[in-house]
């Protein structure tokens, strides 16, 4: 035929024309062997006829099965050296983990110091190294247990437990404290880095913690209502209280465009005031003290204790988890967490997709109020204390500025920060009075945490972390400043 098409050739029945092969690829077999040489064909891999020369398609045990051992064997290898690689790269859990370890090292340097008889001892170090290194290991080894003893468990408590010589009190004393402490840094923290995602720095926790356990406490001790709705009561009341203390500078920064920086700090200053101011006044103050607190709160107000009365743990962290559900949720499930983040992204451009950015604002620092009222709840409603002192709410607003920013303005992260936070507070009294290490190291612990975790650069350039995500982390702790 001269029709200028080529026919198919009797020997290859399997060719076809290059108009109806894929680029590059030859029809049939993936792989086909073009002599001696090519890395494809049985006699390079080593084989011949038989078994030995068997193709990669076969499933013997020749050349192409071995070959295709090899290649799951470097896949695993290979998915190995990936995991290690991202595992040591610049990631958030990782600096967070090496940041507590740079934290518990300098710790124990600060232990050292601290201490003149073990610091006496490095006066003559080059004499006698091992008196320096023993002495050091023993204080620091001793403080650090006693932290872990005083936040997790004790494990002479458990041993007691076991012998029968001991109750099961004491093996879960020490969880209780830390959820104790853990409970009211949840919720500030919340209320920090909600604030956070929708472009706001609230400085004011403290303040609307403090008006929370105001109101929370009067609801406590001046409305005689039945035990459960009492209890319901304060609570809502203290989250009332901080409602409206972040309003306040919500609305004034929708409306007037003043700063929550600076107008939060200011109603710090207010609501000390206003605490300072309200215990002395009749019918408020306990007549039968002379000193500056309330009538207690009553037992029908309280947050009922989790594991009976020998430990302080109270229905308090139930409600903590329950409200990092919930603001979880509303930040990546709702409309409104839709419009708080867009609005703290850019807000000229929700503005201009049609999002109120005043009435988000005024929102979000209501909400926020609302969650610092309920760690402010937590304080006199809990365990910690039963009335008003002028330090009730000890710095549970200021912390949760730390724990928002260690937990990366994430509910579920904050919840995690806090629990960290608990147990240091936990943990560091128990320090403090069996290896007599000043609480105060427990403060610099966390200021160093927070340091390393806002410091993410640093970091890894302690420890040659690969800067793939750093850049990442950076950003991302500047969202909502």
């Amino acid at each position: 035929m001269t029709d200028g098409s080529t026919p198919a050739s009797p020997e290859r029945p399997d060719a076809a024309s290059p108009e109806t092969s894929p680029a590059g690829k030859r029809p049939g077999r993936e792989t086909t062997s073009t002599g001696p040489g090519d890395p494809a064909s049985p006699t390079a891999a080593g084989g011949g006829a038989g078994p030995a020369g068997a193709t990669a398609g076969d499933d013997g045990g020749g050349s192409g099965g071995g070959r295709g051992l090899a290649d799951r064997d470097g896949g695993g290898a290979l998915l190995l050296r990936t995991f290690v690689q991202n595992l040591w790269a610049a990631n958030t859990v990782t600096v967070t983990v090496l940041a507590i370890v740079l934290a518990t090292l300098i710790g124990a340097v600060l232990i050292i110091v601290s201490d003149p008889d073990v610091l006496a001892t490095w006066g003559y170090f080059t004499a006698q190294p091992s008196d320096a290194l023993d002495a050091s290991w023993t204080v620091v080894s001793e403080a650090y247990a006693n932290l872990f003893k005083g936040a997790v468990v004790d494990p002479a408590a458990v041993q007691a437990w076991a012998d029968g010589t001991g109750g099961w009190q004491p093996v879960f004393a020490p969880i209780s404290e830390t959820l104790t402490y853990t409970a009211p840094l949840v919720f500030t923290g919340l209320a920090v880095s909600l604030a956070f995602r929708g472009g706001l720095f609230n400085i004011g926790a403290q303040g609307q913690a403090t008006i929370g356990v105001i109101l929370a406490a009067l609801a406590g001790f001046l409305l005689p209502l039945p035990p459960v709705l009492h209890l319901i009561v304060a609570v809502l009341a203290g989250a009332l209280g901080g409602a409206i203390w972040g309003f306040v500078p919500g609305f004034l920064k929708a409306r007037t465009g003043a700063h929550e920086v600076i107008t939060t700090i200011m109603l710090n200053y207010v609501s000390f005031s206003f605490l300072a101011w309200i215990i002395v006044q009749n019918g408020i103050h306990d007549p039968d003290r002379t000193d500056a607190i309330s009538r207690p709160v009553d037992g029908s107000a309280q947050l009922p204790r989790l594991l009976g009365s020998d430990l302080r743990v109270h229905l308090g962290i139930v409600l903590a988890v329950a409200v990092t559900w919930a603001v979880g949720w509303l930040l990546n499930r709702s409309t409104f967490g839709f419009e708080l983040r867009a609005v703290g992204a850019n807000p000229d451009a929700a503005r201009t997709a049609g999002i109120g950015v005043g009435r988000t604002y005024v929102l979000v620092m209501v909400i926020a109020g609302a969650l610092s009222g309920l760690g402010g709840a937590n304080m006199v409603l809990g365990t910690t204390a039963t009335a008003l002192t002028p330090l009730v709410v000890a710095q549970i607003g200021f912390d949760g500025i730390l724990v928002a920013l260690l937990g990366r303005v994430k509910p579920w992260g904050v919840a995690l920060a806090a629990l960290l936070f608990g147990a240091l507070q936990a943990g560091g009294n128990r320090m403090q009075s069996y290896a007599s290490i000043s609480l105060e190291l427990v403060t610099v612990l966390q200021a160093l945490i927070v340091i390393f975790i806002a410091a993410p650069a640093l970091v890894k350039a302690i420890f040659g972390l690969r800067a793939a995500r750093a850049a990442r982390l950076s950003t991302s702790m500047a969202k909502g400043w």
